[in-house]
């Protein structure tokens, strides 16, 4: 089973994606919709998908959950709640049991956005992050480089909770700069309860500047060598972040370019990068 383990779908009438500012974003300033997606999806040969948050709203999650219930494509969501909340397990148990609660697998927060380096370190967070543990759920870490190391401590305080870190953790592909990020990606990867994603690296990259058909671009590959060698391909998995890939490349063209980075991998190697691992890892 073929598993796009990362990707997000938005309505612009039901609410507004405020983080779609500027005229390099103005392309996502419109709805985009399962039904768009699918067809492309099924065309790449993924068999399923999984639909992470885009806002911190509350609303969202049961609307994705709704989603997935009514979908063929989505096997799990990874939804949004407020961590520092007292009650944040009283309020996982009622997400889990409202329609479609049963494909809520993971729970994520814009930490990319906190301007705290140590957000993922204070007692509140921390206590939402043992409920998410404690409802058998994942957590997904979307962060920049420089949040990293917070990560680290967080996995290595909380190893009954599965991490996964999105995008690889934001590189800082466009100007080639590895450390301190290769360091401290492998730093996390060293923690048994850790994932990586190969998903977000072509909207981090000089995109606009790649010759045209060049696949795999050449600057992406030490970035996707180093979270290979660091977690091994089962412990990373493939998601090709439609619609904010779609700046740089289609959804085909996303896909193809992560196979033209793991080309050399065995065929069952290959297999858990595009399914296996995301397949364990969300209980789809």
């Amino acid at each position: 089973m073929n598993v796009d383990a990362h990707h997000h779908v938005w309505d612009l009438s039901v609410r507004d994606q405020d983080w779609i500012t500027g005229p390099e974003l103005q392309p996502l300033r419109r709805n985009f919709t399962l039904a768009e997606l699918e067809p492309q999806a099924r065309a790449a040969g993924f068999d399923r998908t999984v639909l992470v948050q885009t806002i911190t709203v509350a609303e969202e999650t049961p609307e994705f959950l709704a989603l997935a219930e009514e979908s063929e494509l989505v096997a799990g969501v990874v939804g949004w709640t407020d961590l520092t909340r007292p009650d944040a397990a009283d309020e996982l148990a009622r997400l889990r049991e409202m329609a479609g609660g049963r494909y809520l697998k993971g729970i994520r927060h814009q930490v990319q956005g906190e301007p705290d380096p140590q957000w993922l370190l204070r007692p509140d967070v921390r206590r939402g992050l043992a409920a998410v543990a404690g409802a058998g759920l994942v957590y997904d870490l979307v962060v920049l480089p420089h949040q990293l190391p917070a990560c680290v401590k967080a996995a290595e305080a909380l190893p009954e909770l599965t991490f996964v870190l999105d995008h690889l953790g934001k590189p800082p592909i466009a100007s080639g700069e590895r450390e301190p990020w290769a360091s401290d990606v492998r730093a996390l990867a060293a923690l048994p309860n850790t994932v990586c994603k190969l998903s977000g690296m072509v909207t981090e990259a000089n995109w606009r500047s790649w010759p045209e058909g060049t696949y795999p671009p050449a600057e992406l590959r030490p970035y996707a060598d180093t979270v290979l060698d660091a977690f091994g391909p089962n412990r990373l998995m493939y998601g090709s972040d439609w619609p904010v890939c779609t700046l740089a490349a289609t959804y085909s063209g996303v896909g193809d370019i992560a196979a033209g980075l793991i080309v050399e991998l065995s065929d069952g190697e290959r297999a858990e990068i595009f399914g296996g691992t995301a397949t364990r890892v969300y209980a789809i």
